[in-house]
């Protein structure tokens, strides 16, 4: 766990970064010295480097080189010492509409050309995926008794397909003490009333966003119960899609100096084009759980995913990382749209692409609906 960074710690490592990003070169406190208006002394600079190097937010590839970025130094960085401007966004945004004519192609069309934009304005490689088929609509949901502390939820969707999973009851008594069977029926018949109310006609997707508060205090306790019982229930009805991701900039990506090693170029080559499997569990923006993958950290950008570096469960891609968000057709994410590149991205631009891009597609969606 990384402890709380001063102020002077986060600039300098900020700094840091910003210079690496730029030059891809270790950078030394003199060249932080000389190019940032850091009011600090080399001196000062080298020894809070330091720190940040021993915090493991830095490291230093050769003995007398400068210092570059850990994957934990990024993730600092992305989380805490950034944040794309509007205007950013703006400009991207009036790119996408100039350049993209919802009125005069067919969405798949306007998806490709996104891709196209995307690799070159940010150098890396854009995935996208195309909108999936309607999801399956929850006709019902139950949950029953089935033994004396467990209880079974049953779900059935609007093709009438079951899924079901049992888990352990919250314990309100001691736990040697036998529930009564009747309290146990009525606070069931309770959250299946709620459960029903909020869900029915809505997508699976849709199971990880219920709103907990409005269920009665008394029936708070039930709250983490309920939502494991919903993701594995999520987690088992759930399958990859087998549409294709489109892929722009590949070309781009590999005159990054990170991938001047052939291996690591044939390695992305080979899951770009033979793999994209291994991909789908990550770009669609976590909700494919079904190979229990590792949960990227928490983003508080909404629907966000980014994977950096070691993060990334496939080791194909562990020097790179991927930023994703899913574009929506009403309130239900159908696609995503994903920059892969170098860890030494341009982190601040790459999520105004990726936003941004998803808000459009998901507008361009709305208009044609």
């Amino acid at each position: 766990m990384v402890a709380k960074l001063t102020q002077r710690q986060q600039r300098i490592l900020w700094a840091t970064i910003n210079h690496y990003i730029a030059t891809a070169e270790p950078v030394g406190s003199k060249a932080l010295a000389a190019e940032y208006e850091l009011s600090f002394s080399p001196a000062t600079i080298r020894n809070v480097m330091g720190m940040l190097e021993k915090a493991g937010l830095l490291y230093q590839p050769h003995i007398s080189a400068g210092r570059v970025p850990s994957d934990s130094g990024y993730r600092i960085y992305v989380d805490k010492l950034i944040h794309p401007s509007p205007n950013l966004m703006h400009q991207v945004e009036q790119t996408l509409t100039e350049q993209l004519c919802p009125e005069q192609r067919n969405f798949e069309a306007i998806l490709r050309h996104a891709a196209q934009i995307l690799a070159a304005m940010s150098g890396c490689v854009a995935l996208i995926t195309m909108p999936q088929s309607s999801t399956s609509a929850i006709r019902y949901l139950h949950l029953v008794s089935v033994e004396a502390h467990r209880v079974m939820l049953i779900l059935v969707t609007d093709t009438y397909e079951t899924q079901s999973v049992v888990m352990d009851l919250p314990q309100a008594t001691a736990p040697e003490e036998t529930p009564d069977p009747e309290m146990i029926e009525r606070e069931l018949h309770i959250l299946n009333n709620f459960l029903n109310h909020h869900l029915c006609g809505r997508s699976l997707t849709d199971l990880s966003h219920l709103d907990w508060s409005e269920l009665d205090r008394k029936f708070q306790r039930h709250v983490a119960f309920l939502q494991r019982l919903l993701v594995d229930l999520t987690q088992k009805s759930h399958t990859v899609p087998e549409t294709p991701i489109l892929i722009g900039g590949l070309a781009e990506v590999l005159r990054q100096p990170e991938f001047a090693e052939r291996q690591l170029a044939h390695t992305i080559i080979h899951l770009l084009e033979e793999k994209q499997d291994q991909l789908w569990p990550l770009i669609w923006a976590g909700t494919d759980t079904s190979e229990q993958l590792p949960v990227p950290p928490p983003s508080d950008r909404q629907h966000l995913q980014i994977w950096i570096g070691s993060e990334n469960p496939l080791e194909s891609i562990q020097a790179c990382t991927l930023v994703s968000s899913t574009y929506h057709q009403d309130a239900t994410p159908v696609g995503s749209v994903g920059i892969l590149g170098p860890t030494r991205m341009a982190y601040e631009k790459v999520i105004a692409l990726v936003e941004t891009t998803a808000n459009y597609l998901s507008n361009c969606l709305s208009q044609t609906a």
